[in-house]
């Protein structure tokens, strides 16, 4: 029984043992990008470009300026409601100061 490999199941995993694509009809010739030669494993792993390389830098750079900037908001978050308990404590002090006075001139 000869079964014929699909896209899924290959019948063989060997690059050089399976049937070249063959282009498309429905396609104008020289509308796809034009094949490329490979020149091996190694020769793929040069592709990468040194800003290629830099990106998962720039990544972590960005978060941790956007932790800092978070960091930043949630002390400032602190200090103002530090500074409004401390305004409300200096307003109470004021008022029995003023009731004090005010209760040692009436008597």
């Amino acid at each position: 029984m000869n079964i014929r490999g699909t896209i899924d199941r290959p019948l063989t995993h060997d690059p050089k043992k399976q049937a070249p694509m063959k282009p498309s009809t429905s396609e104008p010739a020289g509308s796809a990008t034009p094949d490329f030669t490979t020149t091996g494993a190694t020769g793929s792993r040069q592709n990468r470009t040194r800003e290629m390389q830099l990106i998962p830098e720039a990544l972590a750079r960005a978060h941790m300026h956007e932790r800092l900037h978070q960091a930043e908001r949630e002390r400032q978050a602190v200090r103002l409601a530090a500074a409004r308990r401390m305004q409300r404590r200096a307003e109470r002090a004021s008022m029995r100061a003023r009731r004090a006075l005010a209760m040692a001139v009436m008597q």
